[in-house]
């Protein structure tokens, strides 16, 4: 099988991982032809930037069975393994013509865990220290693998990720049962553990080697298992207050193997995907707990509504906040007002007191923020007891007839740029 063949079953075989957004990738070829280079997808560094990467396997054989992978032992697909030559010669060669800045590998299971993770390694390895490749590397630990790869993982790579994939142990025996939730947690917490020392190192001697500097992160599917958004948040919250993960991805089932232990499913939950997202943010950047978006009696995120307009909805009498007075904790949890909004406010009042005519200049979406602030003791909403009247109100469009729930249209209550 010849080298590009490869890359095309190899790249098709990782679309599925949702720890960056892929999209093709058209550069200028020979003689000024646009030339489609597979592999190539977009993500968003922390702070802002769009990054170019190479999203590939290293092999697509697997000898796990997992109901929801298309890359599963039993699939009739073609199959192909790279070597860490080829991989580390690939990388170099698109970096050298400017088609990516780095590059994100994952992998299959051949063999075994340690096997596939000792290919894995070697590959990086090249990478760094035989070619001194100076681009971003995020990596895929496999789960299982010797605590001494997961350290050489950390320490080659600028991200390290090993996938969770399903929200409970009993879901992973049902759906993935040659895996165990011990394999994928013990990897998370040597990576956690290798970080911090990493660190701690770094602060002793400018002179230690980085070890994975943009932490670690993880994916979890939505939809293929029963768990309730309630299960999938706390998971998130444990594993960013224990393991101190960067992001958790959340992954729509694709339906892309056939298996009667899978949901029957006519299209992905996207809207469900997007308010996760949205739930996460506010977990991370905005100072909201779980328990404060879900409970048992609502184990499930509104898709209708953001969750933070939800919690502003069922907790009125914390609202409207003086935009000229409370402090910027109080800002952050107003629907339609985000991390920079909130900080643009905290700076422009200290030049003047701020009118509600001034907010939308600073960044706030007023069509949600008019029912829970004033400014100056001016108050733009509808009566401030009446949560289903404000939330037929935000339901209208701009005729005054009912609008459709946006799905992505909560731009101000995300910071700028997603970490690849």
């Amino acid at each position: 099988m010849d080298l590009r063949r490869k890359i095309e079953i190899l790249t098709a075989g990782a679309k599925y991982d949702a720890s960056c957004a892929s999209s093709g990738s058209t550069r200028p070829g020979a003689g000024g032809r646009a030339e489609r280079v597979p592999g190539c997808c977009h993500s968003w560094s922390a702070d802002g930037r769009c990054v170019s990467l190479l999203k590939i396997l290293l092999t697509n054989l697997c000898v796990y069975d997992c109901a929801y992978c298309v890359n599963r032992r039993s699939s009739d697909c073609p199959r192909a393994l790279l070597t860490p030559d080829e991989v580390a010669g690939l990388t170099m060669d698109f970096y050298r013509r400017n088609y990516i800045e780095g590059l994100f590998l994952s992998s299959g299971v051949a063999r075994s865990p340690d096997y596939t993770m000792e290919l894995l390694i070697a590959a990086v390895r090249r990478l760094r220290v035989g070619h001194k490749f100076p681009g971003y590397i995020h990596l895929k630990v496999i789960p299982g693998c010797d605590r001494r790869l997961v350290d050489l993982a950390a320490l080659y790579a600028d991200r390290v990720s090993v996938n969770i994939e399903l929200p409970s142990a009993a879901s992973l025996e049902r759906l993935a049962p040659e895996k165990s939730r011990d394999g994928v947690l013990k990897p998370m917490a040597r990576l956690a553990e290798t970080i911090a020392a990493g660190k701690e190192e770094r602060r002793r001697s400018r002179n230690a080697p980085p070890c994975a500097p943009g932490g670690q992160s993880t994916q979890l599917i939505v939809g293929a298992s029963p768990e309730t958004d309630l299960q999938i948040m706390k998971l998130s919250q444990s594993l960013y207050d224990k393991l101190g993960l960067k992001r958790v991805y959340y992954s729509a089932f694709v339906p892309a193997t056939t298996d009667s232990r899978l949901p029957a499913v006519k299209e992905p939950p996207l809207r469900r995907e997007h308010r996760l997202y949205q739930a996460d943010w506010l977990l991370r950047f905005y100072g909201f707990s779980t328990d404060e978006l879900l409970d048992e009696k609502c184990p499930c995120l509104d898709l209708t509504f953001d969750p933070k307009t939800v919690w502003a909805l069922r907790n009125l009498d914390r609202f409207p906040v003086e935009v000229n007075k409370a402090p910027y904790e109080e800002l952050l949890r107003v629907p339609g007002f985000g991390v920079l909004t909130a900080k643009r406010i905290v700076r422009a009042r200290r030049t003047g007191a701020l009118r509600l005519e001034d907010l939308s200049r600073l960044g706030a979406v007023m069509k949600r923020a008019v029912y829970f602030v004033t400014a100056g003791g001016a108050y733009g909403g509808l009566r401030r007891d009446n949560p289903e009247a404000i939330r037929a109100k935000l339901l209208e469009g701009p005729s005054g007839r009912p609008a459709q729930p946006e799905l992505f249209g909560a731009a101000a209550e995300t910071p700028a740029g997603t970490p690849a």
